[in-house]
């Protein structure tokens, strides 16, 4: 059998794990394979099945991203019990080169890689095409990162924007978030704009309507939402919407990304019409004295298939040698 020395490129995120083989002379990892990370002990589990189902290929190096900071050689994810070591797992596979980077910071990578017919557009302008970019995105948590232009080509932000502090703009907001104030002692955004946080938007908000609480899961509040059989259900949503629209507005001035606010997560793209129809836009646009501004920038929901697989592939590119932590043997 004839083998091909490939890189490989792992998404972790909070729900699920994928793996793609990004081939010598090839842009984009082929072989894509995802697995509910429930389903598997560990890291080193699922990875050792997924290459056993790909004979012929020897793995050389690899690029793994997390949804949680890369700080240490000792990853722990943030929305899940997974540990592994940076060390331990290039020893036990083998790889010549590991790096690990943050799954956002993968998918700011992959922008430039996506096509036109990988986004839909919600308003704005023509992007600068030398101008800064933002992402954010909503999926089992909150991702934020971006991509900042250099004059050797652009570079991705590394951060966990996603746990910054909401503040209430009326009196139905402010009793909702004190719940969780109450709770947490921290209104972060993820507490609303992720699949784990919808649960208990939704029990809030039922508290304080004095209505029963309905053991609903977060594609549940989704659906009852979206065909508007529960009021409580619209309201979580149509929050959701508009906050998701003020933290892009606070990320694009934070970076002045004149180049455009990129959506990402497994949440908005399930949305659909609702989404496009919300108060997403309007939210984003509300900023004061900067409104003609925020006004001009052009938002897009990224609907790419596993665009995070060619961001860490991408990441194993010498200019990205710094991004993240990187185990060699």
């Amino acid at each position: 059998m004839t083998t091909s020395h490939t890189a490989l490129s792992v998404d972790i995120g909070g729900t699920n794990i994928r793996f793609g083989l990004l081939e010598q002379g090839q842009p984009c990892p082929a072989h894509i394979q995802s697995y509910p990370i429930d389903h598997f002990p560990d890291l080193a589990a699922v990875m050792r099945q997924y290459l056993d189902s790909i004979p012929g290929h020897a793995v050389s190096e690899a690029c793994i991203d997390v949804a949680t900071p890369v700080t240490g050689d000792r990853i722990k994810l943030t929305n899940h019990g997974w540990n592994f070591s940076i060390t331990e797992t290039r020893r036990q596979f083998g790889f010549q080169r590991l790096k690990v980077i943050n799954d956002f910071t993968a998918l700011a990578l992959s922008l430039p890689l996506l096509e036109p017919r990988e986004l839909i557009r919600i308003g704005g302008g023509e992007p600068d095409p030398d101008g800064n970019i933002a992402l954010l995105g909503a999926g089992t948590g909150l991702g934020v990162s971006g991509l900042v232009r250099t004059s050797d080509g652009d570079y991705p932000v590394s951060g966990e924007g996603g746990h910054v502090t909401l503040g209430a703009r009326n009196a139905r907001e402010l009793a909702i978030f004190q719940a969780f104030w109450d709770k947490y002692g921290h209104m972060s955004a993820e507490r609303l704009l992720s699949g784990t946080g919808l649960g208990e938007f939704y029990q809030a908000i039922c508290h304080l309507d004095g209505q029963p609480v309905e053991a609903l899961t977060p594609a549940e509040i989704s659906v009852r939402a979206l065909d508007g059989s529960c009021p409580r259900c619209l309201e979580v949503m149509n929050l959701f919407c508009e906050w998701l629209g003020i933290m892009a507005s606070n990320l694009v001035l934070t970076l002045w990304a004149t180049g455009g606010v990129y959506i990402g997560g497994g949440i908005i793209p399930k949305l659909g019409d609702f989404f496009l129809n919300s108060g997403f836009r309007s939210a984003l646009e509300t900023k004061g004295r900067f409104r003609s501004q925020l006004r001009s920038v052009p938002a897009y929901v990224i609907m790419a298939d596993q665009p995070a697989l060619r961001g860490a592939a991408r990441a194993l590119h010498p200019n990205y040698e710094k991004l993240g932590l990187t185990r060699r043997a």
